[in-house]
């Protein structure tokens, strides 16, 4: 006898199991894990670019940006190139032979943590540092301790002591286990003294450096002349800006993908929710967080990449404290707009806040609330990589927080894209789809495209925390 034609004994009424086949179901869209609020892509002022490219004039450097040095291994020793040495200022223009023999007299140094000895002469010294960290402090007019740097790997200290030029010596303390590429003033001087023309070539490369370094101003831009405060008819000063000849351009990246859809799928099972539609939704969910994920970490133009030495700093203690927050708020003081880290790395902070007694207040904005540290917002985003990975099981791992400036009129951060391209979904969206054809299959091709590109029009309109670690954890007495 069938089970469809049993009937429980003492049944008043339609059981729901059958019932259930007269009801219809309610369905939810696709729900996709991955998804994310995308702050970053919300609070960034977006520009139209017309034809593709951005470029963003500036005033001459004079004096460019130095950058960290590659410190490569050859062997199990580590070893800086020529060309390395040649991007530092006091070695521009120096003889590649000359550049040649110094990187090769640089010797391998290890210390444990603690202070550099009187015995290594560290103010006589050119440090290089291939692996580990240190902190550069002086003592202060009143017998305090002042750090004037922590620096790490691929960072280096002493190139004045070099050219005798060390004013106010440095205490140099070695925070991890640490390997250093050194160069002794006597190297150098034995080395450069063995040729009349490459003294003078060194020599004149030095002179060079400082008369350039004189008629510069802190930013390393040339000094706009003038007269204040002046009586009488002196003559006054003649001066002009002088632009960047090769500025800085942003062509448009984009993000593409084709979508395919069998036609009887979007034929016959679009009710009530469009299959065709419903593909689109998540395939362009998937490209927006693509665009966050490379607006953050491509290797041209991501913020991570784009923000220079002099803008990017260390926490001293490894998890990311209210002390390395206002750090980051020294660098980016012109009108911060908000700071973007991963969600561990604001659990860690808050610990350190909670620690010190000291808990971050929370603002709502755009109907969402966010932590604050000094007024200014934490925007979480998982495309702020943990050791690679937006997500793991692990509860450690270090990471890096930015802190920006937003808007061409106050010079800060701005997102590019290209809104008005054929088959545009949605106005101003600069999505746009476009149908390839049907293969023989009956499978319909749809291409999907975004064009973008983020641009930093001053250097201290971003700063960088780099190598935060997000699991240090505390314990508290409760009594």
């Amino acid at each position: 006898m069938s089970d469809l034609s049993v009937v429980t004994e003492g049944q008043q009424s339609v059981s729901t199991g059958a019932a259930r086949n007269l009801a219809t179901t309610t369905k939810t869209p696709a729900q996709w894990e991955p998804l994310t609020p995308r702050w970053l892509l919300r609070l960034l002022p977006w520009v139209h670019v017309e034809a593709g490219t951005y470029r963003v004039n500036r005033v001459r450097l004079l004096v460019p940006e130095e950058s960290e040095l590659l410190v490569s291994v050859d062997g199990s020793e580590p070893v800086v190139d020529a060309s390395q040495l040649g991007t530092i200022e006091f070695f521009r223009g120096v003889d590649r032979a000359l550049l040649e023999g110094i990187a090769g007299a640089f010797t391998v140094e290890r210390h444990e943590p603690g202070e550099l000895e009187a015995d290594d002469d560290p103010d006589e010294k050119f440090f290089i540092i291939a692996e580990g960290s240190v902190e550069i402090s002086t003592i202060g007019k009143h017998g305090e301790k002042l750090r004037l740097a922590l620096l790490g790997p691929g960072e280096y200290f002493g190139e004045s002591g070099l050219f005798g030029d060390v004013t106010n010596p440095a205490t140099i303390d070695v925070l991890t286990p640490s390997t250093f590429l050194t160069l002794s003033e006597a190297d150098l001087q034995s080395m450069t003294g063995q040729s009349p023309e490459l003294q003078a070539s060194f020599e004149r490369a030095v002179d060079e450096s400082r008369m350039v370094r004189a008629r510069a101003d802190e930013f390393g831009q040339q000094r706009i002349e003038m007269r204040a405060g002046h009586e009488g008819e002196p003559d006054l000063p003649e001066t002009f800006i002088d632009y960047d000849r090769f500025p800085k351009e942003y062509p448009l990246s984009i993000v593409q993908t084709i979508l395919r859809v069998h036609t009887r799928v979007s034929d016959l099972y679009s009710v009530p929710i469009d299959q065709l539609q419903e593909q689109m939704r998540v395939t362009m969910e998937g490209m927006r967080e693509r665009q966050e994920h490379e607006t953050i970490n491509n290797a041209d133009f991501g913020l991570l990449h784009q923000a220079p030495p002099s803008m990017r700093i260390r926490p001293r203690s490894g998890s990311p404290t209210p002390d390395d927050m206002d750090d980051l708020l020294s660098l980016v003081w012109k009108k911060p707009a908000f700071f973007l880290a991963h969600p561990r790395a604001i659990a860690a902070f808050g610990r350190e806040c909670t620690r010190r007694g000291v808990p971050p207040p929370t603002v709502n904005l755009v109907g969402s609330p966010f932590v604050t540290w000094r007024g200014v917002p934490i925007v979480p985003c998982d495309k702020l990589l943990v050791d690679g990975r937006s997500r793991s099981t692990e509860r450690r791992g270090t990471t890096n927080i930015l802190l920006v400036r937003v808007g061409e009129a106050d010079q800060g951060v701005v997102g590019l894209h290209h809104v008005g391209a054929e088959g545009e979904v949605g106005a101003g969206a600069g999505l746009s789809v476009r149908l390839m054809g049907i293969n023989q299959k009956a499978v319909a091709s749809y291409l999907l495209t975004l064009y973008f590109s983020v641009a930093v029009l001053v250097d201290d309109a971003l700063a960088v925390l780099e190598d935060v670690e997000v699991g240090q954890y505390y314990e508290y007495d409760h009594t």
